[in-house]
């Protein structure tokens, strides 16, 4: 049993402590953090102010997202004065279509918390938990963009195109290595060497046959053909 488990928690944990692993299990806790953050907003505005639901939700969205832009840079390990337009404007351009999304899913919670007719701290909690998995939805969607995106490496996305299947154009050959540059030129030029000698064999071999009927022939004409001697 215990073998077992070691062979899946094995892989697990290598994934874990690769880049993006690290990444992931950061932003997991920016995440959580950036969540409560959003829950407690949008309780105290819906269970203390009973504000009706586009207020209620962006106001826990924007204490969420204020939170999540400060630590996501920590995540991915931004230090210093952020890019505005790499970072600071793109973000808050996906937080703000995460904010549809969350608006729609507190409506969603609001209205079916109306039509099971609950009241009180059942209301309240109805609408957390469905504005809860709304935010599991955006947690992914966010992270993919974040990663793959916003806070992706230059070298990293230079390197995936330098080393990409269209890196080489189409109809062109690999040049050789170093190393197999002896090797394959050597074969190249016997291939060449053979080629140009062959049209030279072929010539010579057609003379030299065109050349034997000739000696025949004037052989022939030099020596006279020998008569037979009448008997006497």
């Amino acid at each position: 049993m215990a073998l077992a488990q070691n062979r899946l928690i094995a892989p697990v944990w290598k994934k874990l402590r690769t880049k993006v692993g690290v990444h992931f299990t950061r932003f997991a806790g920016v995440a959580i953090a950036s969540l409560a953050t959003s829950l407690i907003a949008l309780t105290i505005c819906n269970g203390l102010f009973h504000m009706t639901s586009t207020p209620a939700a962006i106001i826990a969205w924007f204490s969420g997202a204020v939170v999540s832009y400060v630590l996501s840079r920590w995540a991915w390990e931004r230090k210093g004065k952020p890019d505005v337009l790499r970072e600071t404007v793109p973000f808050w351009v996906i937080s703000a279509l995460v904010i549809v999304i969350l608006t729609l899913a507190t409506k969603f919670g609001y209205h079916l918390a109306s039509w099971l007719g609950l009241t009180g701290i059942k209301h309240v909690l109805l609408v957390d938990f469905v504005y809860l998995l709304a935010n599991l939805v955006t947690f992914l969607l966010r992270f993919v963009i974040f990663h793959y995106v916003l806070f992706a490496e230059p070298t990293t996305a230079a390197r995936a195109a330098a080393t990409g299947p269209d890196a080489v154009p189409p109809g062109t050959r690999k040049a050789p290595k170093p190393a197999e540059a002896p090797h394959t030129a050597a074969p190249a030029a016997t291939a060449e060497a053979a080629s140009a000698s062959a049209p030279a064999t072929s010539s010579a071999g057609t003379a030299a046959a065109t050349a034997k009927p000739r000696r025949k022939s004037a052989a022939s004409k030099t020596s006279p053909a020998a008569s037979p001697t009448p008997a006497e």
